[in-house]
């Protein structure tokens, strides 16, 4: 009998630390928009390429990484990925030139382009027998990251301007230091090593629904860093001050971290596409209500709608992993990165609404885009529920 193998709760617990930090810089650059529009008079459309600039490159080079990842494990990405990306972000704020700022936003999305699939690979490697829920939980960490970003950097800026975002580096250095110490060693990493030919074979057998997969998820994407990207300015415009509009977007983002660990729970009892077409179907009206209404009840339905847009977050990505299981990193590089990515190139498009037709129209589209994403849902295929598979199992 092949020995059971330990869990390294400890190390689950830096990466999962290192992933809420790496994902509370991945909303950075939204959370200074604001500040960046009232000093240099940014149109909507510029923001919303200073973000797409930063989700690109964070996305469409995961895959290339998830595929040379499980070849041969490369643990020094996860802390010099971290570093990079703290750097890079950390410069931002002492530089008025708007290209070096998108350069600055590009170089910076690479560290996470390297952390994620790594990080991810690695608490796979630690997990033992537990290897579904603390995946969701590392997840979730990320999700809590991006969801403490208005709450901390917001009233940073406010404070002590644009020029503070120089101390932001500070964590980054220390999150660093503490994945060069304790990460997984190389020698661990490895695994069975899929030839290019078998990842091709893999691609193209379950191409029909890889592309149902990722088609949700970049629109699911496109819904959600447009609304990181507008909300604040939206906010803005209708006189917020800049400290309730983070505490909107807090909202919003953590009750989407809560909606993730409950959608992985749902959907191992119900089957995953059950829970992603219904979730993304309610988002829509859910979000319609917030936008309705005012007061506690207003609140109420945009937490309501975070937590239904997010939870299928971790979802898709199992179910990608579920398409081609020989390839998991490959999987979530395609569908946390690529797919990530086509949605926050297309936020470009957003802004250009913004611009043309105000901020409230571009609003009102993103709010639509999640019922889109349900109905693509659809064409997924409907496998066995993880509960149903392990009855069967018995």
């Amino acid at each position: 009998m092949k020995p059971k193998q330990p869990i390294e709760y400890s190390t689950i617990g830096i990466l999962s630390l290192a992933h809420m930090l790496n994902d509370m810089y991945s909303n950075y650059l939204p959370q200074m928009l604001p500040f960046l529009v009232a000093a240099t008079a940014l149109s909507t459309t510029r923001a919303a390429i200073l973000v797409s600039a930063f989700t690109i490159s964070s996305s469409f080079i995961q895959p290339i990484f998830g595929y040379f990842l499980d070849r041969q494990g490369k643990r020094w990405l996860v802390h010099v990925g971290t570093l990079w990306m703290a750097i890079m972000l950390s410069l931002t704020g002492l530089v008025t030139n708007y290209l070096l700022l998108v350069l600055l936003a590009t170089l910076a999305g690479l560290g996470t382009a390297a952390f994620h699939p790594q990080a991810s690979t690695m608490i796979t490697v630690v997990s033992g027998d537990r290897k579904a829920v603390l995946l969701s939980t590392f997840i979730a960490f990320g999700n809590i990251g991006f969801a403490l970003s208005p709450l901390l950097l917001v009233p940073l800026f406010q404070t002590y301007g644009l020029s503070a975002t120089v101390y932001t580096v500070i964590p980054g250095i220390l999150v660093a230091l503490l994945l060069f110490f304790f990460a997984p060693k190389n020698n661990v990493l490895g695994g069975n090593v899929p030839t290019l030919s078998e990842v091709l074979h893999s691609l193209q057998t379950a191409r029909k629904e890889l592309l149902a997969i990722t088609s949700v998820i970049a629109i699911r994407a496109l819904a959600y860093t447009g609304l990181l990207t507008i909300l604040p300015l939206y906010f803005q415009a209708q006189n917020l001050s800049s400290i309730a509009s983070s505490h909107l977007v807090f909202i919003m983002l953590f009750s989407g971290a809560i909606g993730g660990i409950l959608g992985g729970y749902i959907s191992d009892r119900y089957g995953r596409k059950l829970l992603i077409v219904s979730s993304l179907v309610l988002t829509t009206p859910l979000f319609y209500g917030f936008s309705h209404t005012q007061g506690i009840l207003s609140i109420v339905f945009l937490a309501l709608a975070g937590a239904s847009l997010l939870s299928s977050f971790s979802v898709t990505v199992v179910a990608a992993q579920e398409a081609i299981p020989n390839n998991k990193s490959l999987a979530a590089g395609l569908t946390m990165g690529f797919a990530g990515g086509i949605g926050g190139l297309l936020v470009i498009i957003i802004g250009h609404i913004g611009d043309l037709y105000g901020l409230a129209t571009a609003i009102s589209v993103l709010f639509f885009l999640p019922l889109v994403a349900g109905i693509i849902a659809l064409f997924m295929k409907n496998r066995p529920s993880a509960k149903a598979e392990r009855i069967a199992a018995r």
